[in-house]
């Protein structure tokens, strides 16, 4: 075993990792019960996901083929920069319309009570 093979299996342990974490993030968006959860698991799972499978195909170029894909680096940090700012903005508009948190599995004081008590 070379170099070159290790690498191989080292890409595709990174690619393998990215796509379980990519099914963890589907089934979590299919799982939990309110959009703030559901926009959790899209939004930092799902990056993650495709971050770490971006990055396996780049090194993988890279390695293999000796071509470095501008591409795959513009996709990488387009998606590293907008995918947690869209789901920010996204839970924060329906935090702001009024959407109610699922709370039965907190143990603690409802932010929506936490926000009434504030403005008595």
């Amino acid at each position: 075993m070379n170099v070159n093979d290790s690498i191989h299996i080292i890409l595709a342990l990174l690619i393998l990792i990215g796509s379980i974490m990519a099914l963890i993030s589907a089934i979590g968006i299919i799982r939990f019960e309110d959009i703030y959860t559901r926009s959790h698991a899209a939004t930092k799972s799902s990056t993650l996901a495709v971050l770490l499978t971006l990055t396996g195909v780049f090194i993988y170029f890279i390695v293999n083929d000796g071509y470095v894909s501008f591409r795959l680096l513009l996709g990488i940090m387009f998606l590293y920069l907008t995918s947690p700012v869209a789901g920010h903005l996204i839970t924060r508009a329906a935090y702001n319309s009024g959407v109610d948190m699922k709370v039965s599995f907190s143990k603690g004081k409802h932010l929506n009570d936490l926000n009434i008590e504030k403005k008595k």
